[in-house]
């Protein structure tokens, strides 16, 4: 993963009035922590900051007034109706240190005819080196029949990439699709039930 350099300058003003102040010059307050070093108030250049956190799991290259460290992003505040950032979170991390993150989960390929694609995690927790988070992991979803499951457990994570998640965590699965006759017939049994019922 390609690092995203970022100008960081300190921050000393605090507060709601202060915050304003800075998201009005286009820029973000944010606060660095980890390693048990004392925690750094930072403040960001908006539009930069933004186009970083487009990619996932972006490791960020914070440089600036006595500060040049590596951070992946751990906490976003976006405003509820326009949509810019508020506030950032970042942690500080080491070359060659484990971090634990959520990466994508994609398919590739089309199930067998007459089953019904379901997934239910499109992002898996992984732990790997904070300088070598992978994009994403891809299932090969071609030709899957009805019942057939895959689980956090069947995922084919690259190399120096372990899982963090329950390996039972079910990631898609195969179902079978509603039928008009067994739609019909579910209906009959209900009408017969209803018939039972009334007399």
């Amino acid at each position: 993963m390609s690092e995203v350099r970022i100008a960081a300058e300190p921050r000393s003003e605090f507060g709601k009035g202060a915050a304003r102040k800075i998201r009005r010059t286009d820029k973000v307050p944010a606060v660095l922590y980890g390693h048990g070093t004392e925690t750094k108030h930072l403040i960001l250049p908006g539009h930069e900051l933004l186009l970083a956190l487009r990619t996932p799991n972006v490791l960020i290259r914070l440089q600036g007034d006595g500060v040049d460290e590596l951070a992946l992003p751990k906490g976003v505040q976006r405003d509820p109706i326009k949509g810019f950032l508020e506030h950032v979170d970042l942690l500080l991390v080491k070359r060659g240190e484990k971090v634990t993150v959520e990466i994508p989960v994609t398919t590739v390929g089309d199930i067998a005819p007459g089953g019904l694609f379901d997934q239910q995690l499109v992002s898996v927790s992984v732990e790997t080196e904070a300088t070598h988070i992978p994009e994403g992991v891809e299932v090969d979803i071609e030709g899957l029949e009805v019942g057939a499951v895959v689980t956090a457990a069947d995922l084919k994570l690259p190399k120096g990439t372990t899982l963090a998640a329950e390996p039972e965590t079910v990631v898609l699965q195969v179902i079978a699709v509603p039928t008009a006759a067994g739609a019909e017939g579910a209906e009959e049994a209900e009408g017969g039930e209803g018939a039972t019922a009334a007399e």
